[in-house]
């Protein structure tokens, strides 16, 4: 059976002159006023805003709960097939002769960074100590809420929302644009990944608005990661002494502290951005990386270790054990018990796969633009387990030294008693000196700042790349200011009308359209490595030069 030949050629119209010129017209204009709207709205209507916002957000939480299961579901059972279909696992993203570009250490520790790095600061901690008291099985009454029984289940959770699932989501976007990229040489940009499915016609309206969902999934989900670290360096920053002006009544961030904050954070984003991949951003995903490492060391000497190894391996265990039915139960029903089951799991497992959703578009246009010349069973080995081993070991043994601290009684509720940035602080302060304390508090602040940092630079990197066809050349250097302006503005505007709470429902309903956009990308890669599987045993090419 022959096989038609491979869309070789995906014209995108792009401005030839002025102020935009070498960008989609259509996909940056309108992706700007659409952010630029959201944000006005929010600082002048915030109360609307925040009514209308929380409707839709549950309307989606009660009518698209299962459509997120099955498809965060899908992207873990479509990585698995991945690395196990030897035809797949062979091919390169690039010709036969490509060559990585990045070392392991540092390729790994870019997509550490840009992927959840600074979820491991608050969540590593805060996590396992929320699903301690209450998670489905305490729900249920199969566990005791802060019992001995119950602290295996807290580590189960947590892993379920860190691990395969949402590094499966990140592989996908990750392939299905490297793939069109490299073995075609279509441009790096979201349309080129349904080329099989769309072909020539993604040159047009399909294609823009495509991108334009992209983009503002990308800055929602971003703003998402922006918030909680925003959070968590003000509350660094009170903790080493810049002031108690930064801290509110509640112990949360003041407006004054958020706008400091994000004033740091984005600038230095910004400039790093303007270096590009392969100098700024790389030279702050290794040091982050390396004081990770030293942090996690830490916590491996000096904390709770055996407890730490207990919750690793055993609760691994547990993990892989319950991993089908956690990702495929979806709770409903009626009564007292079927309604908390559904809240708990709206709060948390539907908001995080919307969370990873939205992130994808960013993490895997990032992870395709580091892994060129790596096959595709080496990324997802190295885009889906590695990082999800690297975030259980946080889990363990930051989470697990914060429940040995509290079920000591040595905490006295220290670590519970504060907002959620602020566990880790509390809990490093209670396990050192008063000195020791405080550089450690020094270290964790800086370790937060390059891990925002690069988040953030990268995702207006990725934004850009997006807006200008898979191009990111110096012609992109004023929207860099832009963007980097515009991500800043929009988490200041909702943290300072609605909190986190604000951010995290435009991020669940900017991220639906993009869900739909990641599982056609999902049909269109299988479609693809399946076409050029029938071509390489025919003889026939199957890849086609550099990116354009």
């Amino acid at each position: 059976m022959s096989v038609k030949p491979p869309l070789l050629d995906l014209p995108i119209k792009i401005a030839e002159r002025g102020f935009y010129n070498g960008f989609i017209l259509d996909v940056t204009i309108t992706s700007k006023l659409a952010v630029g709207a959201l944000v006005l709205w929010a600082v002048a209507f915030p109360q609307q805003a925040s009514d209308v916002l929380a409707g839709f957000n549950s309307f989606i939480l009660a009518n698209f709960a299962l459509w997120y299961f099955y498809v965060m579901a899908a992207f873990v059972l479509a990585c698995i097939v991945l690395a196990l279909w030897p035809t797949a696992g062979r091919m390169k993203l690039g010709g036969p002769d490509d060559k990585p570009e990045f070392s392991r250490f540092s390729w790994f520790s870019m997509m550490f960074g840009a992927g959840i790095g600074v979820g491991m600061l608050t969540w590593a901690v805060a996590e396992p100590i929320y699903h301690f008291k209450r998670n489905p099985d305490v729900i249920q009454g199969l566990a005791t809420s802060g019992g001995a029984d119950n602290v295996l289940n807290a580590f189960k959770w947590s892993y379920l929302h860190w691990g395969f699932s949402a590094w499966s989501s990140y592989a996908i976007a990750g392939l299905a644009l490297g793939f069109f990229a490299y073995r075609r040489g279509l441009p790096l940009t979201i349309r080129s990944s349904l080329a099989p499915l769309f072909g020539r016609s993604l040159s047009g309206p399909i294609g823009h608005a495509i991108d334009i969902v992209a983009v503002i999934a990308t800055i929602l989900g971003v703003a998402q990661m922006l918030g909680f670290g925003v959070e968590q360096f003000v509350a660094g920053m009170a903790r080493i002494g810049i002031g108690d002006w930064l801290i509110n009544e509640q112990g949360t961030a003041s407006s004054l502290g958020i706008i400091v904050a994000i004033v740091i954070i984005m600038g230095a984003s910004t400039l790093s951005a303007l270096s590009g991949v392969g100098k700024g951003i790389k030279w702050l995903s290794n040091l982050n990386m390396v004081l990770s490492t030293f942090l996690l060391v830490f916590f491996l000497l000096f904390g709770s270790t055996w407890f730490g190894l207990n919750a690793l391996f055993v609760g691994g265990f547990e993990y892989l054990m319950a991993l089908p039915s956690m990702i495929f139960t979806v709770y409903s029903g009626e009564g007292e018990t079927a309604k908390a089951l559904e809240g708990w799991q709206g709060a948390w497992s539907v908001f995080y796969w919307a969370w990873w959703v939205a992130f994808a578009p960013f993490v895997g246009l990032f992870l395709a633009r580091i892994s060129k010349g790596r096959t595709i069973r080496e990324f997802v080995v190295g885009a889906v387990i590695a990082p999800a081993i690297m975030c259980f070991v946080w889990f363990a043994f930051a989470g697990g030294t914060a429940i040995q601290i509290e079920l000591s009684g040595v905490a006295g509720g220290a670590i519970n008693s504060v907002p959620d940035g602020d566990k880790i602080f509390a809990m490093t302060g209670l396990m050192l000196s008063p000195v020791l304390g405080w550089l450690m508090a020094v270290l964790i602040v800086v370790l937060l700042m390059t891990y925002l940092v690069t988040s953030a630079d990268s995702a207006v990197l990725i934004v850009n790349t997006i807006n200008a066809a898979g191009d990111e050349g110096p012609k992109a250097r004023p929207h860099i200011l832009f963007w980097g302006v515009t991500l800043g503005m929009v988490v200041a505007a909702l943290l300072l009308v609605g909190g986190l709470k604000a951010i995290q429902t435009a991020m669940v309903i900017g991220a639906l359209p993009f869900s739909l956009v990641m599982v056609l990308m999902c049909v269109s890669l299988f479609k693809a490595i399946y076409r050029d599987g029938m071509r390489e045993r025919a003889g026939l090419q199957t890849t086609y030069g550099e990116v354009t």
